[in-house]
């Protein structure tokens, strides 16, 4: 029999002998008849209570109510709750750190952070290197909106709103951006932030660089998309910073992008929240970094492992700003213990982000040129191909489905870091993972003519269209619709 009490949706809350009685008698009584033993779930610890008497009498509401008060004191123990803590819902917490949360809590911390926090619980005793770090949870998100009062000013900014008027969509963010960064930040909210950062500063040093990572409660849907949607801030350290930082991602929940694409997928403006990731940065600008998929991305494939990488922080790679380059591993092999590496690929990797502590400058992070030596050579070694691979393969496995993967490798392990490859992101891989594996689309070019350009496909698909040359993303409202964009390059926005 198991008696559902989880603490992880309404809070540890401290029950009464006589409130459980309440609750559980009719419940208890109609079944606990022969009962030679007890589970209790609560929320994440189980508890075997094997068995409930020696002579095996029918157990009674009674008999349940001790057990459960039992449970409290463990589930409180086991947290390390005070009692000023029991009346606190888990879901009413500003601050969750990775090993308090799992896939289970996007509707608390969002999908990045869930995924963060699943993996740190789960999978880095398989060997998956995952980086510290804590949520700001969306209730904190929602506690900022009310103690500063802005929520009314804000429906009233997007009131009407006509999402294709660029212009309008443009000014209409801006504003709302504004409104938020410029809010009161509650004192019990920024108390939280540094607290926490305080206990990563125990743990990594004084002044630890940080990411500030965007983290919805609505990212990856099986019909919608939100992530990548909210701004990102790497290389962020000292107290003022972090806050700074934050007020500027909550601020991004409401990027022109963000906006537009809640109205079209049907969502409300208050439909989403945002929860904020604060994790310890790997240094990846002395290294590099990439993305990896489980599956391979153009086929669907799913015994190849595809990875990508460039030289420097990710975000160049997630953003499609390089040309990275591409590894293949066969998985099957793999898990033979093989070296099943099928495919290289250098890229041009023409730039590179790296940090940029230079007090005069504002930004934390600059874009360089990369060396020839940089362009020509491979970013990681075939024994780091592996070991990402096998990464996937466990990834894969505890998720089962097929998985779009961050990665990054923490410096030289001689001048800057430890030279060791993390994970700092996981979500499914959303577009052949949901596809029709029973049908097979072909495409085929009827007609022939001269080649203009030739470059690297996102797609195997045919488009046509009269070209139209942008330069910059502000002509974009004169882009119609049939058209093919052509520019320098293409983000989301």
């Amino acid at each position: 029999m198991t008696v559902p009490y989880n603490p992880t949706v309404n809070g540890p809350q401290l029950l009464s002998k006589e409130k459980i009685l309440d609750k559980y008698r009719a419940k208890v009584t109609s079944k606990c008849e022969g009962m030679h033993g007890l589970r209790l779930t609560t929320g994440k610890i189980f508890i075997i209570v094997f068995p409930l008497h020696n002579d095996r009498q029918p157990r009674t509401a009674e008999h349940i109510a001790y057990i459960l008060l039992f449970v409290q004191l463990f589930y409180k123990k086991a947290y390390g709750l005070g009692d000023e803590s029991m009346g606190q819902a888990h879901d009413e917490k500003l601050i969750l750190w990775f090993d308090e949360i799992g896939i289970e809590d996007v509707p608390l911390v969002g999908g990045k952070n869930a995924s963060l926090g699943e993996m740190y619980q789960h999978l880095t005793g398989k060997g998956v290197a995952v980086p510290h770090g804590f949520a700001i949870t969306a209730y904190a998100y929602r506690y900022l909106l009310k103690e500063a009062g802005i929520e009314a000013e804000i429906r009233q900014v997007l009131s009407d709103l006509d999402t294709e008027d660029m212009a309008n969509l443009a000014e209409r963010g801006e504003k709302c951006r504004d409104i938020i960064r410029n809010a009161p930040f509650p004192d019990t909210l920024r108390d939280a932030i540094i607290e926490a950062y305080q206990k990563m500063e125990a743990e990594y040093g004084e002044n630890c660089d940080v990411a500030v990572r965007s983290s919805a409660t609505a990212e990856d849907l099986p019909d919608a998309s939100f992530a990548g949607q909210q701004e990102t801030y790497l290389n962020i350290h000292g107290y003022d910073n972090i806050i700074q930082n934050c007020r500027k991602c909550f601020a991004s929940l409401f990027t022109n992008r963000a906006i537009s694409y809640r109205k079209h997928q049907g969502f409300g403006q208050f439909d989403v929240y945002l929860s904020i990731t604060v994790q310890k940065m790997v240094r990846s600008d002395s290294a590099s970094s990439g993305v990896l998929f489980s599956i391979d991305t153009e086929s669907g494939f799913e015994d190849a492992c595809f990875i990508t990488g460039a030289w420097g922080l990710g975000e160049n790679v997630v953003q499609g700003a390089v040309n990275p380059d591409e590894y293949y591993v066969y998985k099957p092999k793999l898990k033979e213990g093989k070296r099943p590496i099928v495919g290289k690929k250098i890229g041009s990797k023409a730039i590179k982000m790296i940090y940029d502590n230079d007090p005069s400058t504002e930004e934390p992070v600059k874009n360089i040129d990369t060396t020839e030596a940089e362009r020509n050579s491979y970013v990681i070694s075939d024994d780091e191909i592996l070991q990402l691979a096998k990464w996937a393969c466990i990834i894969e496995d505890h998720y089962g489905k097929g998985m779009d993967i961050e990665w990054a490798k923490d410096g030289d392990g001689k001048e800057v870091g430890t030279g060791d490859l993390f994970i700092v992101q996981a979500r499914p891989e959303t577009v052949h993972s949901q596809a029709n594996k029973s049908v097979m689309e072909t495409y085929k070019l009827l007609e022939k003519g001269t080649v203009l350009s030739e470059g690297l496909a996102v797609g195997t698909k045919i488009g046509q269209g009269v070209a139209h040359c942008i330069e910059n993303v502000k002509d974009i409202g004169t882009f119609k619709k049939g058209e093919v964009l052509v520019t320098d390059m293409t983000d989301p926005d």
